[in-house]
Parts: C-alpha cells; structure tokens; sequence
C-alpha cells in the first residue's frame, strides 16, 4: 500500500480528533431533526456501497474495527457521527483511479448524509453519554491513535455496512 506524507495524516487526526471529542461530553439530538430520507436509503446506494466494500476486501483483505452494539438514541446519533467523520476522511485519502471511481457514490453519500446528521446535533450541558458511547468514541480514538492509516481505510471501507445501518437506525429513531 502507498504511504501517505505526514501533514495529511495529520490534518486529518487533529480533525478527527476534534470531531470526536466535540462530540463526546455533550451533544444530544435536536428536536427538530429530521433524517426520514435515511429511513429507507435506495438499493442503488447500497449496492455502489456494497461493491465498493467488496472489491476493497478481495484486493487488500479485511480488518475490524466496528463492533456490535446497539446505543440509545442521541448516543445513536453521535455514534453516527463519529463513524460518518472517520468514514469520509477515510475515503477522501487519495487512492489508484479504479477505487478512486469505486469511492465517488459512497462518498458523495456518506458527505451528505454526515452534514445532514450534523444539523441534528446540538448541545445539552445535560445529557449524559451512555457507558457504551464513552467506550466506543474511545475505541475510535484508540484506533486513529495506533492504527496505521492503511488500516483504518481498511477497517472503514469493510464496515461501511455497519455505517450505513447505524445511520438507518438513527433516521428511524427508536425503532431499531
């Protein structure tokens, strides 16, 4: 895999980095939010999704980053958000022209779908992230921390699935 120069790489953990801790002690969701065009996100979306995904694993194999857990809803939201922030960092880094095309849909997705969840967050000096946000915002700290940049492109592009889901969840509010 192609190394990345350093100031990139940087960029974009100090990014990420701000990204979740911003949104760690005391974002909730906004009572006007709405994220119904995610309730049922179109099979063409998933499909450029799912291929990109499978493509990604059958050339550079797979890693985990993401595991099973199913958060309250504001925790929900800024799972998504932290999730969406490192998904489209991941897939703007550059990449050889096939994945390059692969990528275009999903990102051009994932962007829209990361400024639409971001106008749902807001700040209440009250809530209370749950034991289960804490661990996994820490766990994607953790991550861009000691994982290489290869890997976290890696474990993102697998899971974008994953990503894709827990945004349906959040459109669909409590009902997951």
């Amino acid at each position: 895999m192609s190394c990345l120069s350093l100031t990139p790489l940087l960029v974009l953990v100090l990014v990420l980095g701000v990204s979740l801790g911003a949104a760690f002690p005391h974002h909730t969701l906004r009572k006007d939010c709405s994220l119904s065009k995610y309730q049922t996100i179109a099979s063409e979306e998933k499909e450029a999704m799912d291929k990109m995904r499978q493509e990604f694993v059958s050339t550079a194999g797979s890693a985990g980053l993401w595991g099973t857990c199913h958060p309250q809803m504001s925790d929900r939201v800024l799972l998504v958000v932290a999730e969406l922030n490192l998904t489209t960092a991941m897939l703007e880094l550059p990449a050889d022209p096939s994945f390059a095309e692969l990528r275009r849909q999903p990102l051009k997705f994932f962007d829209q779908a990361r400024a639409d969840v971001l106008g749902c967050v807001s700040v209440d000096p009250a809530h209370q992230p749950s034991g289960r946000l804490r661990h996994r915002l820490n766990k994607l700290q953790e991550a861009m921390r000691t994982e290489s940049t290869e890997c976290l492109r890696a474990s993102t592009i697998v899971n974008v699935m994953h990503v894709l889901e827990n945004l349906h969840c959040a459109a669909l509010r409590h009902k997951c």
